[in-house]
């Protein structure tokens, strides 16, 4: 069992050496820890929220000259007193810090257990600890917003309401299995009814959220692919606008997938250069293209990049048709536009929605950037509204929606009050997980075992 009463530290800047290195400590004896080795000033009689310059001294021994920050309960980030010392950035100092306040009566903190005394001390719900850890984790703008927008009670105001007035219904449905004898209802059964109807249209929309959630949190993958020479690895130089892949006029020179990472509006796409598809002349060429077709599978976007010159609309109908049946989401790509007529090229494949580009030219490389941000989004990324990027969210949300579901059945089949309250409390059982009313040690544990030490 973990003990919540005593006083913990660590460091909360990144390892190594710096110009600053910041130390966290909280607990009931932060303040007087600290008090005891910092030698200007009585800290335990200063206001909350206030910085002090001076020195750290053991015993008769200077430590450094440090900036301490003041935060005492329950005004501070974990609702306990806090003290934040910025000190040099030595790892020498900073461990010598620690080791003192040890000494003193300090332990040092577990990964996230700022952040867990926060939520268990009322500070946070745990969807808002858990954007905490996404807001640090985060490395483009949308994912950024998202978790910021999570982590100031986006997600948690969604959920809130509901929860409030399914248990007020779950209060009076119960209140009338009092009074069972008397037949009577404190219940408005139309008002839950509109009550149910609009929680499933909250939750089908958060649920839908995710897929968008999921791509801001981890990313798209993209496979490039096509036969051999079509210009596959110039179009990922072109894309990065760096010379990461080797382009030769040797068909087969890419044998394995060479991956790489693009920022494309607060998105970022995994791009995967591929061994051309063809009849590999030697082992090792067809590993390479087994890999690639591996790679289509697996894929959540496709771009099929072709010769536009070389190719006719009847093989690039008969490869839209082999697409989609291994991964719909696919974007035709015609190449090499500089080198014909492109009123010409396109007359050729009219047939065809196709993006013709030059991967050499960088020639319509930015219509194929949208394109594909396109095919994320629909064209509409709003970090405004709340999105899941939380996989345990999104489960326990999906018992959500199936619990409404038998609310609302059971209100179609007129079923006794006791069954529709048992499916009211199991809905609010789930919702309580998501936010963390209802949770248990081993769950909080882990959830927090994925922070840093120092938050």
């Amino acid at each position: 069992m973990n003990n919540w009463n005593d006083t913990i530290i660590a460091i909360a800047t990144p390892p190594g050496i710096g110009a600053i290195g910041v130390l966290r400590i909280s607990g009931d004896k932060a303040i007087e820890i600290i008090n005891s080795i910092f030698v200007h000033k009585d800290l335990t009689v200063q206001p909350s929220h206030t910085l002090h310059v001076g020195i750290l001294k053991d015993k008769n021994e200077v430590i450094d000259e440090v900036v301490v920050s003041l935060f005492k309960s329950p005004r501070s980030y974990t609702g306990e007193n806090v003290v934040e010392i910025s000190c040099h950035g030595s790892s020498f100092i900073q461990q010598k810090i620690i080791d003192v306040c040890i000494e003193k009566g300090a332990r040092l903190a577990k990964p996230g257990e700022f952040t867990q005394r926060a939520f268990l001390n009322g500070k946070l719900d745990l969807t808002q600890a858990e954007a905490v850890a996404d807001l640090i984790a985060s490395n483009t703008d949308a994912s950024r917003k998202t978790a910021l927008q999570n982590m100031r009670g986006g997600f948690s105001n969604a959920l809130k309401n509901l929860r409030e007035e399914l248990l007020k219904f779950s209060a009076l449905i119960e209140l009338e299995l009092d009074f069972s004898q008397e037949d009577v209802e404190f219940a408005d059964r139309t008002q839950l009814y509109h009550l149910i109807t609009s929680a499933e249209k909250t939750t089908c929309s958060l649920l839908q959220s995710f897929k968008l959630g999921n791509v801001i949190r981890n990313g798209v993958q993209v496979a490039i692919i096509g036969k051999p020479n079509v210009g596959k690895s110039t179009l990922l130089n072109t894309l990065l606008n760096e010379n990461r892949a080797i382009v030769s006029e040797i068909a087969g020179t890419t044998r394995d997938t060479v991956e790489e990472i693009i920022n494309i509006d607060g998105i970022l796409f995994r791009l995967i250069d591929t061994a051309g598809i063809r009849s590999g002349e030697n082992e090792i060429e067809n590993i390479g293209i087994e890999k690639s077709f591996e790679k289509m599978r697996s894929a959540d976007i496709v771009v099929y990049l072709f010769d536009c010159v070389h190719e006719t609309n009847e093989d690039i109908l008969s490869q839209k048709q082999q697409l989609e049946t291994i991964n719909k989401n696919f974007i035709l790509a015609g190449n090499k536009l500089d080198l014909m007529n492109a009123d010409d090229i396109i007359k050729k494949f009219s047939a065809i929605n196709i993006l013709f580009l030059s991967a050499r030219e960088h020639t319509h490389v930015n219509l194929l950037k949208k394109e594909l941000v396109d095919k994320v989004s629909s064209g509409n990324i709003n970090t405004e509204n709340v999105i899941i990027t939380n996989a345990r969210h999104y489960e326990a949300l999906q018992k959500v929606n199936d619990a409404l579901v038998d609310i609302r059945k059971g209100l179609d089949d007129k079923i006794p009050g006791d069954l529709i309250a048992l499916d009211i409390r199991r809905c609010l059982h789930f919702l309580g997980e998501i936010t963390g009313q209802i949770t248990n040690e081993d769950q909080l544990d882990y959830i927090f075992s994925k922070f840093c030490i120092g938050k």
